[in-house]
């Protein structure tokens, strides 16, 4: 079934894109949920006609998320104190939500932690780290860390 998404849905597209999934997840979730209509002739001719119109508003977006990811190539040396054991081994683990707030804390910038993806599996030793930031649709950052015993 071809749906138009309303809004973002991790790992099926973005607003506005026209997505084809299987007519269960589309009739008993997305549509339900308000995160997705079907496609209809006359729905794709309106979608149509709103991307022409929001196209200038597009590129200002992008200039905006490029900057952004130039202020977040700009975060070097971010480090994030936690408890630990003698051999290395975290408490509990690191998360998105301390790694966000290590960056608003040492480099005073804002990034929202549902745009933080860390690489590979938890965080559960010392050592250094790589987290990607998603900006905007495929404009993405990559911000190094390193996790150090407090």
């Amino acid at each position: 079934m071809e749906i138009i998404l309303k809004q973002d849905v991790a790992k099926l597209g973005y607003k506005d894109e026209i997505v084809k999934v299987k007519d269960g997840y589309a009739n008993n979730y997305l549509i339900p949920q308000g995160y997705a209509m079907v496609a209809t002739a006359s729905a794709k001719k309106v979608l149509a006609e709103n991307i022409r119109q929001r196209a200038f508003k597009e590129d200002k977006i992008r200039k905006d998320a490029e900057a952004q990811v130039a202020q977040i190539n700009k975060v070097i040396g971010l480090r994030i104190g936690t408890k630990a054991s003698e051999s290395g081994k975290i408490f509990g683990s690191v998360n998105t939500i301390q790694i966000a707030d290590a960056i608003k804390s040492q480099f005073d910038l804002d990034i929202d932690r549902k745009k933080i993806t860390i690489k590979g599996d938890a965080i559960k030793e010392i050592g250094s780290y790589t987290a990607n930031v998603a900006v905007y649709k495929d404009i993405k950052a990559e911000i190094n860390f390193e996790v150090f015993a407090e």
